[in-house]
Formats: C-alpha cells, structure tokens, sequence
C-alpha cells in the first residue's frame, strides 16, 4: 500500500514577489530548489502563516543566489509580498520506504538564507 508522506518542505520562507501577470506557479532560488530536494513542475503546497490560505501550484527554477520566493497567475492574489510561507512537497511510500525516508527541511532566514537542512 502506497500512502502519502511529507517529502521536503522549506519553511517560513519570505513572499518576495507576486506577479499576477504571470502563467501560474511558484518560482524559487534555484539552491533552495536543490536544498529541499524539489525539481522544475513538481506539484507543492503553499501554506501562508499570515492569512491562512493554502493552495497548491508547480515549481519554476529561479535564478540562483537571489532568494526569490514569487508566485504567480492566480496564486498571486493568495498572499502578500513579505508573507511568510512554507512550500511542501509530498511523496508516495510504503510503510518500508516510509521506515528508511528522511524528508528534506530546510529552514531560512527573513531574506531566505538557508539557516540549517
């Protein structure tokens, strides 16, 4: 049996833009993509700690080094630049993956520093 397990997550990330002009999705820092183990067009959730909202949207590969959490099209109506966010990944395991899985946490600072993973 396949269930549904936390696979990375960046957490309390900074919204440092939203484009509502833009095709859909979340673009992010290309080393915070590579830190939390996430790849171009993968399905994440989007948990805004200062609104509550919570969505789902794809990942775009930002420019390296410019920390940039921005989302885009209609999720940017979602959340205001400077919310704080954490992005979620899942994956499929069974319980004997699960047993053997550690999921990936990265933890960043308010200009989306990577502080520990």
């Amino acid at each position: 049996m396949q269930l549904e397990f936390l696979y990375s997550k960046i957490h309390r990330a900074t919204v440092t833009d939203a484009n509502l002009e833009y095709v859909g999705s979340i673009t992010i820092d290309e080393e915070l993509m590579e830190a939390a183990n996430l790849l171009e067009g993968q399905k994440v959730d989007i948990l805004d700690v200062n609104n509550g909202e919570r969505f789902q949207t794809y990942v775009i590969k930002g420019k390296r080094g410019n920390r940039d959490i921005c989302l885009n099209g209609a999720a940017a109506r979602k959340v205001q630049i400077g919310d704080k966010v954490i992005i979620v990944s899942y994956a499929s395991m069974t319980l004997e993956e699960k047993a053997k899985f550690n999921p990936s946490i990265v933890m960043v600072d308010d200009k989306n520093n990577i502080i520990n993973n």
